[in-house]
Protein backbone atom coordinates (compact mmCIF):
# COMPACT_ATOMS: atom_id res chain seq x y z
CA UNK A 1 0.00 0.00 0.00
CA UNK A 2 1.45 3.35 -0.96
CA UNK A 3 1.42 6.37 1.32
CA UNK A 4 0.11 9.72 0.12
CA UNK A 5 2.63 12.47 -0.43
CA UNK A 6 2.91 15.19 2.19
CA UNK A 7 1.84 15.41 5.77
CA UNK A 8 -1.72 15.56 6.99
CA UNK A 9 -2.28 19.04 8.46
CA UNK A 10 -2.84 19.17 12.19
CA UNK A 11 -5.99 20.66 13.58
CA UNK A 12 -8.05 20.86 16.72
CA UNK A 13 -11.78 20.41 17.03
CA UNK A 14 -13.79 23.49 17.74
CA UNK A 15 -13.92 25.78 19.54
CA UNK A 16 -17.59 25.30 20.36
CA UNK A 17 -17.63 27.57 23.40
CA UNK A 18 -20.55 29.75 22.33
CA UNK A 19 -22.92 26.84 22.74
CA UNK A 20 -21.66 26.37 26.33
CA UNK A 21 -22.17 30.03 27.14
CA UNK A 22 -25.96 30.00 26.51
CA UNK A 23 -25.89 33.78 25.89
CA UNK A 24 -28.98 35.83 26.65
CA UNK A 25 -31.69 33.42 25.61
CA UNK A 26 -30.14 32.71 22.22
CA UNK A 27 -30.80 29.03 22.77
CA UNK A 28 -33.94 27.27 23.96
CA UNK A 29 -33.03 27.13 27.64
CA UNK A 30 -32.29 29.73 30.29
CA UNK A 31 -28.82 31.16 30.63
CA UNK A 32 -27.12 28.61 32.85
CA UNK A 33 -23.95 30.61 33.42
CA UNK A 34 -23.14 34.25 33.14
CA UNK A 35 -20.31 36.68 33.74
CA UNK A 36 -22.48 38.56 36.26
CA UNK A 37 -22.08 36.75 39.59
CA UNK A 38 -23.86 39.43 41.64
CA UNK A 39 -27.02 38.41 43.47
CA UNK A 40 -29.50 40.50 45.42
CA UNK A 41 -28.44 39.10 48.80
CA UNK A 42 -24.66 39.08 48.36
CA UNK A 43 -22.57 41.30 50.61
CA UNK A 44 -19.12 42.73 49.98
CA UNK A 45 -17.35 45.16 47.68
CA UNK A 46 -18.79 44.98 44.18
CA UNK A 47 -16.06 44.88 41.56
CA UNK A 48 -15.48 44.24 37.89
CA UNK A 49 -12.51 42.19 36.68
CA UNK A 50 -11.74 42.71 33.00
CA UNK A 51 -9.01 42.28 30.45
CA UNK A 52 -8.09 40.67 27.15
CA UNK A 53 -6.82 37.25 26.14
CA UNK A 54 -3.77 37.08 23.85
CA UNK A 55 -2.12 34.19 22.04
CA UNK A 56 1.61 33.51 21.79
CA UNK A 57 2.02 35.94 18.88
CA UNK A 58 0.36 38.77 20.79
CA UNK A 59 -2.86 38.54 18.77
CA UNK A 60 -6.18 38.82 20.58
CA UNK A 61 -8.17 35.60 20.97
CA UNK A 62 -11.79 36.37 20.01
CA UNK A 63 -13.33 33.01 20.87
CA UNK A 64 -11.89 31.78 24.15
CA UNK A 65 -13.97 30.98 27.21
CA UNK A 66 -13.11 31.76 30.83
CA UNK A 67 -14.62 30.21 33.94
CA UNK A 68 -14.20 31.82 37.34
CA UNK A 69 -14.60 30.27 40.80
CA UNK A 70 -14.28 32.23 44.02
CA UNK A 71 -15.22 32.57 47.66
CA UNK A 72 -17.63 35.20 48.95
CA UNK A 73 -16.50 38.31 50.83
CA UNK A 74 -16.21 36.29 54.06
CA UNK A 75 -13.98 33.68 52.40
CA UNK A 76 -16.70 31.01 52.18
CA UNK A 77 -17.39 28.83 49.14
CA UNK A 78 -20.82 27.84 47.89
CA UNK A 79 -20.00 24.17 48.20
CA UNK A 80 -21.34 21.43 50.51
CA UNK A 81 -17.76 20.71 51.62
CA UNK A 82 -17.46 24.23 53.03
CA UNK A 83 -19.32 23.91 56.33
CA UNK A 84 -18.97 27.65 56.89
CA UNK A 85 -21.20 28.50 53.91
CA UNK A 86 -24.44 30.30 54.71
CA UNK A 87 -27.53 28.58 53.28
CA UNK A 88 -29.44 31.86 52.80
CA UNK A 89 -27.04 33.33 50.23
CA UNK A 90 -27.73 32.79 46.55
CA UNK A 91 -24.17 33.83 45.60
CA UNK A 92 -22.59 30.81 43.89
CA UNK A 93 -19.13 32.17 43.09
CA UNK A 94 -19.05 30.61 39.61
CA UNK A 95 -19.12 32.50 36.35
CA UNK A 96 -18.47 31.92 32.67
CA UNK A 97 -17.54 34.43 30.01
CA UNK A 98 -16.58 34.28 26.35
CA UNK A 99 -14.19 36.79 24.82
CA UNK A 100 -15.54 39.15 22.19
CA UNK A 101 -14.01 39.93 18.79
CA UNK A 102 -11.33 42.05 20.46
CA UNK A 103 -10.41 39.34 22.99
CA UNK A 104 -12.14 41.25 25.82
CA UNK A 105 -13.66 39.56 28.88
CA UNK A 106 -15.29 40.89 32.05
CA UNK A 107 -16.76 39.50 35.28
CA UNK A 108 -19.03 41.49 37.61
CA UNK A 109 -18.68 40.06 41.09
CA UNK A 110 -17.62 40.84 44.64
CA UNK A 111 -14.10 40.96 45.97
CA UNK A 112 -13.47 37.59 47.62
CA UNK A 113 -12.32 37.26 51.20
CA UNK A 114 -9.33 35.47 52.71
CA UNK A 115 -9.56 31.66 52.52
CA UNK A 116 -7.44 29.06 54.33
CA UNK A 117 -5.22 26.66 52.41
CA UNK A 118 -5.29 22.92 53.28
CA UNK A 119 -2.83 23.57 56.11
CA UNK A 120 -4.93 26.42 57.49
CA UNK A 121 -2.61 29.21 56.30
CA UNK A 122 -4.48 32.26 55.00
CA UNK A 123 -4.52 32.80 51.26
CA UNK A 124 -4.86 36.32 49.91
CA UNK A 125 -8.16 37.13 48.18
CA UNK A 126 -8.12 35.60 44.72
CA UNK A 127 -10.26 34.21 41.92
CA UNK A 128 -9.49 30.88 40.27
CA UNK A 129 -9.68 31.09 36.49
CA UNK A 130 -9.93 28.28 33.93
CA UNK A 131 -9.02 29.25 30.38
CA UNK A 132 -10.33 27.39 27.33
CA UNK A 133 -9.09 28.35 23.86
CA UNK A 134 -8.52 27.02 20.37
CA UNK A 135 -5.44 24.91 19.88
CA UNK A 136 -5.52 23.70 23.49
CA UNK A 137 -6.56 20.13 24.20
CA UNK A 138 -6.75 20.84 27.94
CA UNK A 139 -7.82 24.01 29.67
CA UNK A 140 -5.40 26.04 31.77
CA UNK A 141 -5.74 27.09 35.40
CA UNK A 142 -4.51 30.35 36.84
CA UNK A 143 -5.41 32.76 39.62
CA UNK A 144 -6.34 36.41 39.72
CA UNK A 145 -4.93 38.26 42.73
CA UNK A 146 -5.50 41.95 43.46
CA UNK A 147 -2.56 44.37 43.46
CA UNK A 148 -3.88 46.36 46.45
CA UNK A 149 -4.01 43.41 48.90
CA UNK A 150 -1.39 43.35 51.67
CA UNK A 151 -1.95 39.59 52.07
CA UNK A 152 -0.27 38.92 48.72
CA UNK A 153 3.12 39.13 50.43
CA UNK A 154 2.38 36.07 52.60
CA UNK A 155 0.16 34.07 50.24
CA UNK A 156 1.54 30.48 50.15
CA UNK A 157 0.62 29.87 46.49
CA UNK A 158 1.90 33.22 45.23
CA UNK A 159 5.15 32.52 47.11
CA UNK A 160 5.69 29.49 44.83
CA UNK A 161 5.75 31.75 41.76
CA UNK A 162 9.11 33.29 40.82
CA UNK A 163 9.13 36.97 41.83
CA UNK A 164 9.63 38.17 38.26
CA UNK A 165 6.48 36.31 37.10
CA UNK A 166 4.04 37.30 39.87
CA UNK A 167 2.85 40.40 38.02
CA UNK A 168 1.11 38.11 35.50
CA UNK A 169 -1.32 37.18 38.29
CA UNK A 170 -1.95 40.64 39.76
CA UNK A 171 -5.04 42.50 38.57
CA UNK A 172 -4.43 46.23 38.74
CA UNK A 173 -7.00 48.53 40.25
CA UNK A 174 -8.09 51.22 37.80
CA UNK A 175 -7.84 54.73 39.12
CA UNK A 176 -10.85 57.00 38.98
CA UNK A 177 -14.35 57.38 40.37
CA UNK A 178 -17.26 55.01 40.02
CA UNK A 179 -17.32 51.24 40.34
CA UNK A 180 -14.15 49.41 41.34
CA UNK A 181 -12.52 47.88 38.26
CA UNK A 182 -9.47 45.61 38.15
CA UNK A 183 -7.68 44.76 34.90
CA UNK A 184 -5.66 41.67 34.05
CA UNK A 185 -4.72 40.45 30.58
CA UNK A 186 -4.20 36.72 30.00
CA UNK A 187 -1.28 35.70 27.76
CA UNK A 188 -1.43 32.07 26.65
CA UNK A 189 2.23 31.96 25.57
CA UNK A 190 5.15 34.22 24.80
CA UNK A 191 7.35 36.57 26.77
CA UNK A 192 4.47 37.82 28.94
CA UNK A 193 2.92 34.37 29.43
CA UNK A 194 0.54 34.20 32.38
CA UNK A 195 1.56 31.81 35.13
CA UNK A 196 -0.56 28.68 34.86
CA UNK A 197 -0.81 26.00 37.53
CA UNK A 198 -0.58 22.23 37.17
CA UNK A 199 -3.72 21.18 39.04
Amino acid sequence: MSRPDGVTPSQTVGPYFKYGLTPNGEYEWNDAFTNNLLTSDVSGERIRVEGKVFDGDGAMVPDSMLESWQADAQGRFSDPQDQRALPNSSFKGFGRCGTDKTGFYAFDTIKPGVVPDPDGKPQAPHIVLAVFARGMLLHLYTRIYFDDEAGNASDPVLALVPADRRATLLAKRKAGAGNTVYTLDIHLQGGNETVFFDV
